[in-house]
């Protein structure tokens, strides 16, 4: 069984944020496959499903970005899992705007998802990493991350989680590499002067980053 858990905060005021692309993504995948009905359970919103041959359990941590890891843990304890049969897909500013980036295990990168997630769980699981990349107008990191997709953005964003959506039974099919491939094939990442990345006006709170 494959666990796929999408990052974010919690609520209709982050919806939009660039922090809340995890769920988005889950939100696309549980929408594409027919999936059931969200249900609180774990600390947070599941799904369950089918992709291809693989049972997937979709699953959307609801206790703020930098709380994700016990609401994870709990759900793999009563699966009785192991981390490498988790999926943890998450913004990354250090990813151009519309990349994406699929990998075992590493570091957190200063993600404070990924940080509380490897305290409970340690750092051997997957991560699917979606590029936002970081504001052309200098604003701090949770100022930009807790912002909005800018209109501008949605023509990179729709078209990338899509894709992802479509080609996700390639990655169990034909790895990791081969998804990544033609993901960045068939959606080619915007140039910086396609992307628009500026708007700061959300502000911040230390409990959502």
């Amino acid at each position: 069984m494959r666990i796929v858990a999408g990052l974010g905060n919690p609520g209709s005021r982050y919806a939009s944020h660039r922090h809340n692309v995890g769920f988005m993504m889950v939100d696309q995948l549980a929408d594409h496959y027919g999936f059931s009905l969200w249900k609180d359970k774990f600390g947070g919103q599941l799904a369950e499903g089918r992709i291809g041959n693989s049972k997937t359990l979709l699953f959307k941590p609801q206790s703020y970005m930098n709380r994700s890891g016990l609401p994870v843990a709990e759900l793999m304890k009563f699966y009785k899992e192991s981390p490498d049969h988790l999926t943890v897909i998450h913004d990354e500013i250090d990813l151009t705007a519309g990349k994406i980036r699929v990998k075992m295990g590493g570091g957190h990168g200063g993600h404070n998802g990924l940080r509380d997630i490897d305290r409970h769980l340690g750092p051997n699981y997957w991560r699917l990493r979606v590029g936002v990349g970081r504001s052309r107008f200098n604003a701090d990191v949770d100022q930009h991350v807790l912002s909005d997709f800018d209109k501008a953005d949605k023509d990179w964003l729709n078209p990338l989680l899509e894709c992802m959506t479509d080609l996700w039974t390639l990655w169990d099919s034909d790895g990791h590499e081969a998804f990544m491939t033609a993901v960045a094939h068939k959606t080619p990442a915007p140039t910086i002067s396609d992307t628009s990345a500026g708007n700061t006006s959300a502000g911040n709170t230390s409990k959502e980053t």
